[in-house]
């Protein structure tokens, strides 16, 4: 049960008034008793409710792109936790087609799309108490994915081959009262994630930064203190990565495997690059982009254990897997090498529809020595294409996904002019089972 206490009441731009009420938990609410694997069983299709006062929703609407937060309430299975924070999320390509500005790679202007990206920010202004131990939702709309599959697939893929990855599931989601659709509902990778995945949990969470620069350096305290995702308060030291780094950075080659090694759990990286390189995640760490004077990867995390000083990498936005397995089929993301390949002699490179530049990954000395265990990577890929990535294994889990969420993606369609119909999503499924087909065979 949740009991209103006073009552806000917001003047809108119209001058009528709407109240947003102030909830205090009665301490008997299952999102403060019960933990996150409620919320991403793979047996249940939730839906989350988003109600945001009017002036606040034309707020975010004219500027998704701004990322910023608005305050609303989330109501769920009958209980209303108010207020939460609420805004729109995504990287360039989560707003491509979907913003009125001209150039997409530099969205802006107003929503044009009915589904957007969005966050729900549990720990608004202070609020202490968690949502079935969460801090944070995330939706992720999939608006480049027709067959509404990548990221619950790709995690479940990471994870079973023993990376450390959030957790997805699919979910329906309400805005003021009106269904937006079908989303995959991601965990946020956080203090709370640590916590839930290692044993020594407290340590430092980084967000895109690499251990050294394209140009071979150890990146500056202030870059790894930027990318800081946890103890960002507690002025913590980055030694452990920084450490990592320099190690890395003055090995000889003879030295690099046993360097790594001291550092990583090898099969637990290797596999994580297995997984990668299959499913072509072609969008995450080993993307190396190229504009101006330098290349830059994205799309992942760091955690360091404090105490075994151990560094673990993480996986993140997988929208874009599976597209590039038999062909390049993103004209943005394709990665030219195979996996330990070297391009132009280690100088950027044109490459792809846009022919845009990127730099070989495995010039990057980190990169080359993962590479270098050759032996592990064969024998852990074909661990995975006989286990996980089989086709006994994962075609009954994409039936199972495909019956749990098919009603909810014909009612976004009934709904939505822009929603993805029934055949069209029908066919980004038979184009994924192409694609899993011809990775198992390469």
């Amino acid at each position: 049960m949740v009991i209103s206490a006073c009552s806000k009441n917001e003047e809108m731009s119209d001058g009528s008034e709407f109240e947003v009420p102030l909830i205090i938990p009665s301490g008997n609410e299952s999102y403060l008793n019960l933990k996150s694997d409620y919320i991403f069983d793979d047996e249940r299709l939730h839906t989350f409710d988003l109600v945001l006062p009017p002036d606040n929703y034309a707020e975010i609407n004219a500027n998704p792109a701004a990322e910023q937060y608005v305050e609303g309430m989330l109501i769920f299975e009958g209980d209303t936790i108010s207020p939460v924070g609420i805004r729109y999320k995504g990287s360039i390509g989560g707003f491509v087609g979907c913003v009125s500005g001209s150039d997409w790679t530099n969205p802006s202007g107003r929503k044009t799309c009915t589904k957007l990206s969005m966050k729900v920010k549990i720990n608004w202004e202070g609020r202490e108490d968690h949502f079935y131990g969460l801090k944070k939702l995330q939706f992720h709309s999939q608006n480049l994915d027709p067959s509404q599959m990548h990221e619950r697939l790709g995690y479940y893929l990471f994870r079973q081959m023993g990376v450390p990855a959030p957790r997805s599931v699919h979910a329906r989601l309400m805005i003021n009262g009106e269904y937006s659709g079908v989303y995959a509902l991601t965990e946020q990778i956080d203090g709370r994630f640590t916590r839930f995945n290692f044993e020594d949990g407290e340590g430092n969470l980084y967000k895109e930064v690499w251990p050294l620069t394209m140009d071979g350096n150890v990146n500056s305290n202030s870059s790894f203190l930027n990318a800081l995702r946890t103890n960002e308060d507690e002025n913590p030291s980055v030694d452990i990565i920084r450490n990592f780094g320099q190690s890395i950075r003055d090995a000889q080659e003879s030295e690099l495997q046993s360097v790594i090694s001291a550092s990583m759990d090898i099969e637990e990286i290797i596999a994580h690059a297995v997984v990668d390189r299959v499913i072509r995640n072609d969008d995450g760490p080993f993307h190396w982009y190229c504009n101006g004077g330098g290349c830059g990867n994205h799309n992942y995390y760091w955690y360091e254990e404090p105490e075994n000083k151990e560094l673990h990498l993480i996986p993140w936005d997988l929208d874009n897997a599976f597209e590039n397995i038999i062909s390049d089929g993103n004209p943005v993301t394709p990665i030219k090498d195979e996996w330990g390949e070297k391009t132009n002699n280690c100088n950027p490179f044109n490459y792809g529809a846009f022919n845009s530049r990127q730099w070989s990954a495995s010039c990057d000395k980190l990169t080359g020595g993962w590479a270098s265990f050759e032996e592990e990577y064969q024998l852990i890929k074909s661990q995975f294409i006989l286990g996980p990535f089989s086709e006994d294994r994962v075609n009954p889990l994409l039936n199972k996904w495909t019956n749990q969420i098919r009603a909810a993606t014909s009612e976004a369609s009934n709904e939505h002019s822009d929603a993805l119909t029934i055949p069209e999503w029908e066919q980004g499924l038979n184009n994924l089972k192409d694609q899993l087909i011809f990775a198992r065979n390469m």
